[in-house]
């Protein structure tokens, strides 16, 4: 982390990773330092797309390792004899330990460098994502999967910040939108190909075909990223980290928008969790390949993030929220159906909102903070992993006692206490209007 000298000067310049996102649109909100908008020739156009495409490729990685089991559990679970909270677990160890390491190693990039960290860490994923397969029993499966998830968090850590130290602003705003869609792009292949690997060789050759298929693109990231030029190294002061930590808790908009990130998350991952659980049952009967090419509409949240920059110009951030809050509602009640057209529709609903309210919410923390930026990212990463694995173990053990209404009941409660933390904020925001002196504390 920077020292009380410089951590200013730092954290102005860079911002650290959203997943789905952030968002997975916090690009339009991301406010590059000053001097990156005048630094003349600092990237070429050449340079710009290496980085760009290097990007992608480290994004595609990550999130095909990070869920890689999600379109597994109904196999695993038969494997093991568990029930689907158990099974629940590769994939809620995974975002737990995402989100306890994100601080750290977001404070060791300060010190060692974004490329180098991203490097270290994809690699520590990649071996234990060739360890992985060979887990013989649950608890050392998900032990494993839950280090894969630790080692993970160096690169979300580190690719925003890296994005927005050496590239222009406006460059930077199309990077990170490429790093965001190279997340949702992994995050759906990766789905995919477990899915119809699984049917023809079983789910632990699915869980080797996204290790290498990670491996394949981490080489891409490699050799593309070019060596950082505008890093500075800083000194690492816990003191200074957790002064910053603590001011960011201690202001309420950023409680407020950490709640709704770790809420709308809870409810996406229930959902994402248990429906393979729910396609192969009757009245659906689909195969472990047809299941897994579900995850295709994963890819709309690509294009719901992608209009967030307008939508909220014309709607405000509440508004944005509630827009994205009454999506997911709709996508919950048209899931409740009994035939397959009208649950995918439901499904592309729920993603499309849920990217949405993400980028919205991740956003607006980054453009809320004039120091500490990084910190304010990494501390809505915690909330919004944490949010993850709770809709993945809550969600699956749910679905195991009530079925599928119950997980929808579920959602919806989630999505109601959403609703009225963001009513809160919209009076909060309207008595400060009144008493002419509104502030982004209360916005």
């Amino acid at each position: 982390m920077p020292t009380a000298s410089t951590g200013a000067h730092a954290t102005a310049r860079a911002s650290a990773a959203q997943l789905p996102s952030v968002s997975h649109s916090s690009a339009p909100a991301l406010s590059p330092a000053p001097d990156l908008c005048s630094a003349a020739g600092r990237g070429s156009d050449r340079s710009a797309r290496r980085i760009n495409l290097a990007l992608f490729a480290i994004g595609m990685a990550t999130f095909a390792m990070l869920f890689s089991t999600q379109a597994l559990l109904p196999d695993i679970a038969a494997a093991y004899g568990a029930d689907p909270g158990a099974a629940s677990w590769t994939v809620s160890a995974t975002t737990v330990g995402l989100a306890l390491a994100v601080l750290p190693l977001s404070a060791l990039s300060e010190r060692f460098g974004r490329r180098e960290m991203m490097t270290a860490s994809v690699g520590v994923a990649l071996a234990l994502a060739l360890v992985i397969p060979f887990a013989p029993d649950l608890r050392t499966l998900i032990a494993l999967r839950a280090l894969q998830g630790a080692a993970i968090a160096g690169i979300p850590a580190s690719a925003v910040a890296y994005l927005a130290e050496e590239l222009p602003g406006r460059a930077t705003v199309g990077a990170i939108g490429l790093f965001i869609a190279g997340n949702s792009v992994g995050g759906m292949s990766g789905r995919v190909l477990t899915g119809w690997v699984a049917e023809g060789a079983g789910w632990r050759a699915a869980l080797g075909a996204v290790a290498v298929l990670a491996l394949l693109s981490s080489l891409v990231f490699r050799a593309l990223l070019p060596p950082a030029r505008n890093f500075t190294p800083a000194s690492l002061q816990p003191r200074v980290v957790l002064r910053t930590v603590a001011g960011h808790l201690s202001r309420p908009l950023l409680l407020r928008l950490y709640g709704i990130g770790m809420l709308l998350m809870a409810t996406f991952s229930a959902t994402y969790t248990v429906i393979g659980f729910r396609l192969v049952e009757e009245p659906f009967g689909l195969s472990a390949g047809l299941t897994g090419s579900v995850f295709v509409i994963y890819l709309v949240g690509t294009v719901s993030s992608s209009a967030t920059g307008p939508l909220m110009e014309r709607l405000g951030r509440r508004g944005a929220l509630y827009t994205a809050i009454s999506t997911v509602s709709a996508g919950l009640l048209l899931s409740l159906a009994e035939s397959l057209v009208p649950v995918l529709a439901g499904l592309v609903l729920i993603t499309a909102g849920f990217f949405f309210g993400h980028a919205v919410a991740s956003g607006s923390v980054s453009r809320s903070v004039t120091e500490g930026k990084a910190q304010a990212s990494a501390l809505y990463q915690v909330t919004y992993y944490l949010g993850a694995s709770l809709g993945s173990t809550v969600g699956a053990m749910i679905f195991h006692r009530a079925a599928w209404p119950g997980l929808v009941t579920f959602g919806l409660t989630a999505l109601v206490i959403t609703a009225a933390i963001t009513l809160y904020a919209t009076r909060q925001a309207r008595v400060e209007q009144r008493r002419g002196s509104a502030s982004p504390a209360t916005a």
